[in-house]
């Protein structure tokens, strides 16, 4: 049977059912306009932004550089692929109630049927449905706003610079949570061989790209990862001449449904094994392709996989590109970098006044020589409460009032963070260090209410007293 319904419906019930939000518990403070700024308002800065106010903390701030809520996060604006990469059953915003689940959403829209049919979630299904949430759930967002520079106010608060509309202000929060996804804290990872390329001829799969202008041409992707095989597909579904994917391994990486999931336990508890474990775990973590994603750029017989391919130089002339490859040497009108990105804070234009203040990986642990990276030794080490750490001690307080929910934090967790598989345990973590920061913070300034004056008259009547025996 295929039952349809109204999610609004649903959700508002279940809403109900759960019970008002509870009022407000943290105590204001002087010359603080917000508990908690969040930046980012995708499908992470919104679910924090739920899950603080059920938890009763109120005075909460959700900035977003977007101006429309059609780019909920970077979904709109730069995901290629066709559907989400992750299970379709895994828990996201919802957090527990089923009824503001993607599945409930969908189901009402299109049916049981529909839903068991589906293999993943369609991309454009999953941003109206990160609308709806936000919706139903009513985190306000505050859009348009972009965080020029985060700095320290002197009193372990966070001062944050702002700019909309051409006007800048400066607000403080006692809490900042950067839920702003892959370029988090960093940038997109751009390859050294094409540093030197122009615009003209070059962009990373991080940027938007015109993929229409690329009808007819000669496009090289660099990398050979997802987000690689995406935008291969997408430039020869706008009809490039050629599209060839250079790969550095001898043999590419592909994600094949029914593979072994990581173990979620692991997950959870990923952020408390050592720091060799985890760097052991992360130096051998190789990006990879789901299925779909090669098969759709595979299905074009004018697309072309380069193995064991990496490239030893590129030269703009003009308006093509020549490269020089470990298998030869190649001509191209447009180069395409599907490497990934950096989390390197000194490059994120927000951090950089206090950048040399982080503790990066670097700073806490040395690998063995064979297990080098200067890519994962960049990272922000990143505390349990997905805080950030100090390069020294007094710059601890502080600093530990950022926290990073997002990409950067990947490092230190194991998976990556702001992704749907980071929500259901990741969310409930991050708000609980919030809140026990904030009950810690404000011990001295709170005193236990008053016991009510001692009064007997709804009781007198029922104490016992023993009968009086006559001598």
């Amino acid at each position: 049977m295929s039952r349809r319904g109204n999610p609004d419906l649903a959700a508002s019930e279940s809403l109900r059912l759960l019970g008002a939000d509870p009022a407000g518990w943290v105590p204001p403070t002087a010359g603080v306009d917000h508990d908690v700024a969040i930046v980012g308002a995708g499908q992470s800065g919104l679910t924090i932004g739920y899950a603080l106010r059920r938890a009763g903390i109120t005075r909460v701030a959700v900035l977003d550089a977007a101006e429309s809520e059609s780019h909920v996060g970077s979904w709109a604006a730069k995901a290629r692929m066709r559907t989400l990469r992750t299970a379709k059953t895994l828990v996201g915003p919802e957090l527990g109630n089923p009824a503001l689940s993607f599945r409930a959403w969908y189901e009402a829209r299109e049916g049981t049927a529909a839903w068991t049919a589906l293999d993943r979630i369609p991309t454009a299904d999953w941003i109206s449905y990160l609308t709806w949430f936000q919706r139903q759930v009513r985190v306000p967002v505050r859009r348009g706003v972009r965080v020029l520079r985060i700095e320290p106010d002197g009193q372990d608060r966070i001062r944050l610079h702002l700019r909309r509309a051409g006007t800048d202000t400066v607000e403080t929060a006692r809490k900042v949570v950067l839920a702003n996804g892959v370029e988090g804290t960093g940038g997109p990872r751009i390859p050294i061989t094409t540093a030197k390329l122009s615009p003209a001829v070059f962009a990373h799969t991080g940027r938007q790209i015109d993929f229409a202008a690329l009808r007819g041409r000669t496009v090289a992707v660099v990398g050979a990862a997802a987000s690689a095989f995406d935008a291969a597909a997408t430039a020869l579904e706008a009809h490039a001449a050629e599209v060839h994917l250079f790969s550095r391994r001898g043999d590419l990486v592909v994600a094949r449904p029914g593979g072994n999931p990581p173990s979620p336990a692991v997950q959870d508890v990923f952020h408390r094994l050592p720091d060799a474990e985890r760097w052991r775990r992360r130096f051998a973590f190789a990006g990879s392709a789901p299925l779909d994603s090669v098969q759709r750029a595979t299905a074009h017989p004018n697309f072309h996989i380069h193995l064991a391919a990496p490239w030893q130089e590129a030269t703009e002339s003009g308006s093509e590109v020549r490269v020089r490859a470990a298998d030869g040497t190649h001509r191209f009108d447009f180069v395409i970098a599907g490497t990934g990105y950096q989390h390197d804070p000194r490059t994120r234009p927000e951090l950089a006044a206090i950048a040399g203040r982080i503790a990066l990986w670097r700073d806490r642990y040395q690998p063995p020589a064979e297990l080098r990276s200067e890519h994962l030794s960049s990272f922000p080490y990143v505390g349990p409460g997905y805080e950030l750490t100090a390069r020294r001690p007094e710059d601890a307080g502080w600093l530990s009032a950022i926290h990073v929910f997002n990409a950067g934090a990947s490092q230190s967790f194991g998976l990556p963070i702001g992704d749907v598989p980071s929500l259901r345990s990741g969310v409930p973590r991050l708000v609980d260090a919030i809140v026990r920061d904030l009950v810690l913070a404000d011990l001295p300034r709170t005193k236990p209410s008053p016991a009510a004056p001692a009064s007997r008259e709804e009781y007198a009547h029922a104490v016992w007293k023993p009968e009086t025996v006559a001598a």
